[in-house]
């Protein structure tokens, strides 16, 4: 029978062909989905229906997903990491430029010439007023880069090849991300200390309660003068306050963000852009096509891959039979689940168990096909959030 997809956002073409049609329906209306993709909406716990195996954000951001209550339910929760980045990448080097050259205002300038008629004089008119958008060059500036993730290592290295000094700052650096960072970027040790030296300042951090309003007044208080703040991640990350009255103390030159917000709005000092950060046809295909991968590998096999709530899980297929368990992070879970097996004289071929925080996962590849009295003495277990029996697939 065919899975069936509910999409909550308009989804990238190019990712829901990477979902067949004859195992797969897709839909803005199902009563009983057994995955969802979304991209923005706002997703509550009470809207998802009980038949939902997985959801997959079509973007990197899942705080418009319940997660903690997708935990409780043994539902993973996919997101793409990376596929925006390149289109995140290049709106922060737009907002570079604009943070250090009067491209807005000499822009506005020009506008107000609208009504001359004369080319030699409008010349005259520029050349006299050209010196008011004077600004100054990117070589040699400092750019501080808090969050070296997928966007941030790729902020790195692109003002690194305009001549940039870089200084990084990430006490949750993956050894993947390091590898993938140029030996170029020097660490800091604090972030107060990234603050105080640094021209520019980026930000590409995920929002978390560690994360929220992180830039405050202590830490804006640390920066040179004449300092720009670009954020391009999450508006949570910056107290407004604290970031108004670091503006209005001429402790900040300039802030550009992604994310307008009435205070802000008008300002001389203050570029906002309407959220367009991932807003590129190439990055919306990228990013569905991500999800949707992950969605259909496991739906089909089980296999987790970039799950913000599961740990990263795959196992080759060896039979046509598999299980997948989601448990308690507790001991002696699996242990029962293999006891059921033995007494019922299955035998177990490969597996594979991981655990995240308060998850545990299990992937249990086994010789034939088991009843549903089986499986339901495996649900029965106390610690077991569900088990799926997931067989061959199309």
């Amino acid at each position: 029978m065919a899975k069936q997809v509910l999409t909550l956002n308009q989804i990238s073409l190019k990712g829901l062909e990477r979902l067949p049609r004859d195992c797969y329906e897709i839909a803005s209306e199902f009563a009983h989905p057994d995955a969802i993709l979304l991209r923005s909406h706002k997703l509550q716990a009470q809207d998802i229906p009980d038949s939902v195996l997985a959801i997959g954000r079509a973007g990197a951001g899942t705080n418009n997903i319940p997660v903690d209550e997708c935990s409780k339910r043994g539902i993973p929760v996919f997101n793409s990491p990376g596929a925006n980045a390149n289109a995140v990448k290049e709106l922060v080097a737009a907002g570079l430029l604009l943070g250090s050259r009067g491209v807005i205002e000499g822009i506005k300038y020009v506008d107000t010439l609208a009504g001359m008629t004369d080319k030699a004089e409008m010349n005259k008119v520029l050349e006299a007023h050209k010196k008011n958008f004077k600004g100054s060059e990117l070589v040699g500036k400092t750019l501080g880069v808090v969050g070296l993730g997928a966007i941030g290592s790729m902020v790195a290295e692109m003002a690194l090849t305009m001549g940039m000094e870089v200084v990084g700052y990430d006490p949750a650096l993956s050894v993947e991300a390091a590898w993938r960072l140029s030996s170029q970027v020097r660490k800091a040790d604090t972030l107060s200390a990234l603050f105080a030296r640094c021209d520019y300042i980026s930000l590409h951090l995920p929002v978390l309660d560690s994360t929220r309003e992180l830039v405050n007044a202590e830490l804006l208080s640390a920066v040179r003068k004449g300092t720009v703040l670009l954020n391009f991640a999450r508006q949570e990350i910056v107290h407004e306050e604290s970031l108004v009255d670091a503006l209005n103390g001429d402790k900040l030159r300039k802030y550009i963000a992604d994310f307008p917000s009435p205070a802000l709005i008008g300002r001389d000092d203050v570029i906002l852009m309407p959220h367009i950060g991932a807003s590129t046809d190439e990055a919306e295909d990228n990013c569905a096509i991500m999800a949707a991968d992950q969605i259909r590998d496991f739906l089909e096999h089980g296999n987790i891959t970039n799950s913000v709530n599961f740990p990263n899980l795959s196992l080759e297929r060896v039979t046509g039979c598999r299980l997948s368990v989601t448990n308690e992070n507790v001991p002696k879970i699996l242990g029962s689940v293999l006891s059921i097996l033995a007494d019922e004289n299955i035998n177990v071929i490969d597996m594979l168990n991981k655990s995240r925080e308060g998850i545990a996962y299990n992937l249990i590849d086994i010789e034939c096909h088991v009843t549903d009295a089986v499986l339901d003495k495996m649900r029965s277990l106390e610690g077991v959030i569900n088990v799926r029996l997931i067989g061959d697939c199309a």
